[in-house]
């Protein structure tokens, strides 16, 4: 459960216009914890913790965030930032997820992320496996970061998507379908987890907790 000092913290859901921000919510609140939904610039800024939530299309996400005038709030926030699924690949530099192939060049169109974590988005490499990649599945590496606290390679979490960050520096837990890539990636204030914290019982609400409950410091020697 939550402790007093936790509740009364400030935790904001930024509104992108998506789905799955009520999910998100409930999750956050089934824990003890209080959060406001918003798309207020102030609001954003003056959290102490701040949730991309996501369930979509980046494409469509960030045409909501351009329009609601938060591009440079979201890529200059210095609190903690965690990303869930769709919000973890809005940190990313670019997704080619809704992309448009272009015949006569043979090039696709990516969508612009808000880059603050240095990676890409691109189709995942399921090997022929169906997509989306939907359901259960284990982590094949947990890196020592504080947002995994107390997980450990062999956990279940759930996914729901078709495209992936590549293994990268900023990899902090990987799965396998087809081929390994990002469950998890990090940059200094910002996480994203592939997976949806929200829909993976129990060990998905300690993602959520460990967020919560984590000292901004704790990020800086990383």
């Amino acid at each position: 459960m939550a402790s007093a000092d936790n509740i009364q913290a400030n935790y904001v859901i930024v509104d992108t216009g998506c789905a799955n921000i009520a999910s998100v919510k409930f999750a956050i609140e089934r824990l003890g914890f209080t959060v406001t939904v918003t798309d207020n610039i102030e609001l954003i800024q003056q959290a102490d913790k701040v949730i991309f939530p996501g369930v979509g299309s980046a494409k469509h996400a960030m045409k909501n965030i351009m329009d609601k005038g938060l591009v440079t709030t979201l890529q200059n926030l210095t609190q903690p930032v965690l990303g869930f699924c769709l919000g973890m690949q809005l940190m990313t530099n670019s997704s080619t997820e809704s992309a448009h192939i272009n015949t006569a060049s043979n090039d696709s169109e990516k969508t612009t992320c808000l880059g603050v974590i240095p990676t890409s988005v691109e189709p995942l490499n399921a090997q022929g496996n169906r997509l989306p990649h939907m359901g259960w599945n284990t982590l094949t590496s947990v890196a020592n970061h504080p947002i995994m606290k107390g997980i450990s390679v062999g956990d279940y979490f759930y996914f729901v998507h078709s495209y992936a960050a590549k293994l990268s520096e900023y990899t902090i837990a990987s799965c396998e379908y087809g081929s390994e890539f990002s469950a998890a990636i990090a940059k200094d204030n910002f996480i994203g987890c592939q997976f949806h914290p929200e829909r993976s019982a129990k060990l998905g609400s300690k993602i959520i907790e460990n967020f919560l409950t984590l000292d901004p410091k704790e990020l800086i020697s990383l």
